[in-house]
């Protein structure tokens, strides 16, 4: 007979035992994380106060950086406080809430990245009417159906997930809250819900790639047809950084999503998610910025703003 007694705390297992080997894992996160939220949080900033990053470019960037904020600092303080403290223990309902608002962000950033494959579409292939197709208004729509679309697909994930019975073991193999470790340990019939999050998972990354694929067939025709190599090279440099990170997204996420079954071994799959909670997040910022001149002339203005600021207060002191 097994004991169905409930569950209030889960332990997630992390990576290793090894102190030294936790010491590296603890500097090296930490690092990462406070350069994502610098740099994300210096995106958010510079197109709050920079006139020329009005555009809507800037402005789904800057909802990205916001996504990406909100999608590491909801599992990767957690883990720098567990590798601290030696505390691995989490809550039945702070571990619901952790995948719950992981899937959200993460299903938000998929989206968020096609409806940007669109911006340059119109950018590139309609440049005479990009100011009045892409306006703020439709931004701002464009941006509330990616949220609104995330939560209806992970809202009936979810109330799977509060389905599920755990009755001989409440470890977790994972550094934070996940529904394939969730499953491994779980007593439950989970055949539904493995089939569901396959499912969305590949129907989500269908649905965007086959929309971005299609925006960036039409934007290298156009490109291939500007008759001057300058104009080539600028329409492309354009689009470079949201390939690269386009790139990085889908190969992850793919990897980690879309395995026939969570009782796999999850060694692999904390390594890649790992990287994607924390590497992803901390390198987008930089792969948008060190290639924009624009938004590197906001940085520098921002900065002579403040150093100018701060020259007068010590004058008049």
């Amino acid at each position: 007979m097994r004991n169905h007694t409930a569950i209030t705390t889960f332990i997630l297992l992390g990576f290793t035992d090894d102190p030294q080997l936790q010491k590296i894992i603890f500097v090296s996160l930490l690092i990462a994380y406070l350069l994502s939220i610098t740099g994300n949080m210096t995106i958010i900033l510079l197109v709050l106060v920079d006139n020329h990053l009005k555009t809507a470019m800037y402005y789904f960037l800057q909802n990205f950086s916001f996504l990406e904020i909100s999608f590491t600092s909801a599992c990767i303080p957690k883990f720098l406080y567990s590798l601290s403290t030696g505390d691995r223990t989490i809550t039945y309902n702070d571990c619901l809430s952790q995948i719950f608002f992981v899937y959200v962000f993460v299903i938000t950033q998929f989206f968020l990245l096609t409806v940007m494959s669109y911006d340059r579409y119109v950018a590139i292939c309609k440049p005479l009417h990009y100011v009045t197709i892409m306006n703020r208004r439709v931004c701002k729509m464009l941006v509330f159906c990616c949220w609104v679309t995330a939560l209806l697909m992970v809202i009936p994930l979810f109330f799977l997930l509060l389905g599920l019975e755990f009755c001989d073991s409440n470890a977790i193999d994972h550094f934070a809250c996940d529904v394939n470790p969730l499953i491994k340990i779980s007593c439950s019939d989970t055949v539904l819900l493995e089939q569901m999050v396959i499912i969305c998972s590949v129907l989500i990354f269908i649905l965007t790639l086959v929309c971005v694929v299609l925006s960036y067939v039409y934007i290298v025709r156009t490109i291939l047809r500007f008759p001057s190599a300058q104009q080539r090279k600028k329409a492309f440099s354009t689009c470079s950084s949201h390939m690269i990170v386009l790139s990085i997204s889908y190969g992850s996420c793919i990897f980690v999503y879309t395995k026939p079954s969570a009782k796999d071994d999850m060694t692999m799959n904390k390594g890649i998610t790992l990287l994607n909670t924390s590497i992803s997040p901390m390198l987008n910022p930089f792969i948008y910025t060190l290639r924009n001149k624009q938004v590197i002339q906001a940085f520098n203005d921002l900065i002579k703003k403040l150093y100018y600021s701060e020259g007068i207060r010590g004058m008049l002191k």
